[in-house]
């Protein structure tokens, strides 16, 4: 049977095992944050579809140097032994009212985050509407609870809508654009929309 490329543990699968993250795309954060700076010490921050955790990990130890608070939400649960002392953990649908009336209690937020993705099925349409779906949906969230001067970076894939959504966002933030981290594996076809500076 073949190999895909994707079962190989690549450089950043390696790199991720051996500094103890669960998953290759805290380097995608790594990357955006260290050209963007979306998150500082003190920030509370909403992470959307944050498991396995990566992004939450990455977040407790290099961006907030625990100084600050992570709400980690996925309907899935976190990857992390221990989950770091500044996380909060919420398992459910984000979307949810109940869900979405626990992140209101949490928030508001200095700095949303979502590396969320659907589970696809092969078919490209497919994806990429339920991609732009997620992610229409975490923009919502951002105008609901994101503080003013506030941050944003989301998940699409590419084919979704994104350029509507950029749209849109630039309508809410000072600065939007699109941005492909080195981090992202060559065959996919993710993109991720940043936000920057919410506006009054």
């Amino acid at each position: 049977m073949a190999v895909s490329r994707r079962d190989k543990a690549d450089f950043y699968t390696q790199k991720a095992h051996r500094e103890g993250y669960p998953a290759r795309s805290v380097y995608k954060l790594e990357e955006i944050n260290s050209a963007h700076r979306l998150i500082k010490p003190g920030d509370r921050v909403l992470d959307v579809g944050a498991a396995p955790g990566s992004w939450t990990l990455y977040t407790h130890r290099e961006l907030l140097k625990g100084n600050g608070r992570i709400v980690s939400v996925d309907l899935n649960p976190l990857s992390l032994d221990p989950v770091p002392p500044t996380v909060t953990e919420i398992t459910g649908d984000a979307f949810s009212r109940e869900i979405r009336a626990r992140l209101v209690e949490e928030g508001p937020y200095d700095a949303i985050i979502s590396d969320a993705a659907p589970m696809t099925t092969g078919n490209r349409i497919v994806d990429t509407s339920r991609s732009e779906y997620l992610a229409e949906q975490v923009v919502l969230l951002a105008q609901e609870q994101l503080r003013r001067h506030g941050n944003m970076v989301i998940k699409i894939f590419q084919g979704g809508g994104e350029q509507e959504i950029l749209k849109k966002m630039r309508g809410i933030f000072s600065k939007a654009k699109a941005f492909k981290p080195k981090a992202s594996r060559d065959d996919s076809f993710e993109i991720f929309l940043i936000g920057l500076d919410r506006k009054a």
